[in-house]
């Protein structure tokens, strides 16, 4: 914690770093104490409540996860290598437990028990990744390099919840390498050989499936 500008700055870290192992409810302002070596008025100065600070915490990692999509976009353009790289991400956070489970995805599993500004922070988020994934998805179905079985924003769902399942699993079987064995097979469809030009919607759905679904 020494190498971190602030005491705000290292109580975040530490608290990241708790939610991801325990949850909402696994950790307390005596734990971040003991592991920063600070008195808990010190991180009531900071944060007058827990609520604060993890709404504060989730709003850094939303802000967080915002620019690093913002600087995928500008180093590359291809859309399915997009989506390569952001479950590589994840896959290497995981493989070396730098970050191995997103903090947002552990928290919405929690949200019946946590405080609403929190939830309304939780939700930012993952609207924002949503939003991101349901462009690059767009992206990919125009240039002809993806192929969706239904709508960019439905599409955008389904990978989001299979990156947060991917994650689960690893967690659960204790295997970094399951990660990659659920999400591999879903890029790969979304890859997947496309029908010949002209046989696709503006979704990027074959009109033939369509077209079979409206009889």
């Amino acid at each position: 914690m020494s190498n971190l500008s602030t005491t705000s700055d290292a109580i975040l870290a530490c608290a990241r770093s708790l939610i991801v192992a325990g949850g909402y409810n696994g950790f307390s302002y005596a734990d971040i104490a003991d592991v920063i070596g600070i008195r808990k008025a010190s991180i009531h100065h900071h944060f007058p409540s827990k609520a604060d600070l993890v709404r504060t915490l989730v709003a850094q990692y939303r802000k967080e996860a915002e620019t690093g999509m913002a600087n995928l976009e500008r180093q590359v353009s291809d859309p399915l290598e997009q989506l390569r790289l952001y479950t590589g991400y994840w896959e290497a956070c995981i493989t070396d437990a730098s970050a191995p489970f997103c903090v947002c995805a552990l928290l919405a599993s929690q949200l019946p028990v946590l405080p609403e500004e929190v939830g309304l922070e939780v939700r930012a988020h993952f609207r924002s990744l949503s939003a991101w994934l349901t462009s690059v998805l767009e992206r990919g179905v125009q240039r002809g390099q993806l192929q969706l079985m239904s709508t960019p924003r439905a599409e955008a769902e389904a990978f989001m919840a299979t990156v947060h399942g991917a994650m689960l699993s690893a967690r659960a079987y204790g295997d970094p390498k399951i990660f990659a064995v659920v999400t591999g097979p879903h890029l790969e469809r979304l890859a997947s050989r496309l029908p010949r030009a002209g046989s696709r919607d503006g979704n990027g759905r074959s009109r033939e499936r369509a077209e079979r679904k409206s009889r």
